[in-house]
């Protein structure tokens, strides 16, 4: 077995469709987080993964079995395009004799943390400590298919936002959903909205360093028809509502950044939105909308299927992971305890450090 560690722009051709071959035979596999794309794309934006995005080519003689994209430092590695990666984890052929130890070795690393990671392969289950689901709309027997198997498991999401639609535009005009838009002052108009409600819920502003927008830029202006941004919009009576950036794969759609004016609150205009997303994108060949880690009340009820996903690390027996288990370990024992919610404030710091980080 070869290890070869590349830059993103030196994956050749025949690598990138092998890779994408590779992933697309899995459903877990097949989202553009998991792609050749992706790091791509990222490491021309100017933040980290200009400097330390790199790829592993896993090759069994002449032949390309196995990719993986990490950012590298000098002693971990993590997902490339943190913190915006909703899935991170290697693309193997089946069948191959692999141990994650080999990997971080041809990482070069003493620890790779794992972030999302699809729980189907069972690659990095002993690293894994924790585990999480990601919520799935799977529209790939369209979307009168999905809203009657909705119906059927007594989730009325569907009705309640088409009332809440006709309410908006009995009390403020003509509601007007509008897919693909291209213009990016929209998307800027959409980072602000988005930035206002970190501010106002405490949360890490990922929007903050320049090169986050520019990289969300890249891919709304992106025609690749392997990767993308999708933006789609929600006006009433002539004024903008709500607006919602997805990632766009060939066949996928990743919900990423959604947000609204305050003065449509009472519509709950983003889930207006992806109601209107969810029955434009099957037409258009989506046949999944992945909806990403997080629960959320809405994503339940919008979800007919869950993408188990965990979260861990794997290392060698160096400084790097020591830490980490030390920080694990303070997190098990506090999860372990009767706290209440006190239990779950390590882990929360873990994940609000390591997105700070990331940044």
């Amino acid at each position: 077995m070869q290890f070869d560690l590349i830059a993103p722009e030196d994956l050749t051709p025949d690598d990138a469709a092998q890779w994408r071959r590779l992933a697309a035979a899995h459903a877990d596999t097949a989202s553009p987080f998991l792609g050749p794309d992706w790091p791509r794309l990222v490491a021309r934006c100017g933040g980290p993964d200009a400097r330390r995005a790199r790829i592993l080519v896993i090759r069994d003689g002449a032949e390309a079995v196995g990719f993986m994209a990490a950012r590298i430092g000098p002693f971990s590695a993590r997902a490339v395009g943190a913190p915006f990666s909703d899935y991170q984890g290697v693309v193997l052929k089946p069948g191959l004799d692999l141990t994650p130890r080999q990997i971080v070795q041809a990482l070069k690393i003493q620890r790779l943390d794992l972030n999302n990671t699809p729980l189907s392969s069972p690659f990095f289950a002993a690293g894994l400590k924790g585990a999480d689901e990601s919520l799935v709309i799977d529209l790939s027997e369209g979307y009168e298919a999905y809203a009657a198997q909705r119906r059927s498991a007594g989730t009325d999401i569907l009705q309640d936002s088409a009332k809440k639609r006709r309410k908006m535009q009995r009390e403020h005009g003509e509601v007007v959903f509008t897919p693909m838009v291209r213009d990016p002052a929209v998307l800027d108009l959409l980072f602000d909205w988005k930035r206002r409600q970190y501010g106002l819920t405490r949360q890490t502003d990922v929007l903050a360093p320049d090169w986050t927008r520019a990289m969300l830029h890249r891919l709304l202006a992106s025609e690749d028809p392997h990767l993308g941004a999708a933006l789609f919009t929600l006006h009433a009576g002539g004024k903008l509502a709500a607006a919602h950036l997805a990632m766009r794969g060939p066949d996928r759609l990743h919900a990423w950044i959604i947000a609204h004016d305050d003065a449509f609150a009472r519509y709950s205009p983003g889930c207006v939105l992806i109601c209107d997303i969810i029955q434009w994108g099957p037409p258009q060949g989506f046949i999944e909308m992945d909806l990403g880690p997080g629960d959320f009340s809405f994503k339940r009820r919008l979800a007919n299927q869950k993408r188990p996903v965990g979260y861990g690390y794997v290392g060698r027996p160096l400084p790097a992971t020591w830490l980490r288990a030390a920080a694990y370990g303070v997190r098990g024992v506090a999860e372990a305890l009767p706290l209440g919610r006190y239990s779950a404030l390590p882990g929360k710091a873990m994940r609000r450090l390591d997105r700070i980080a990331s940044l």
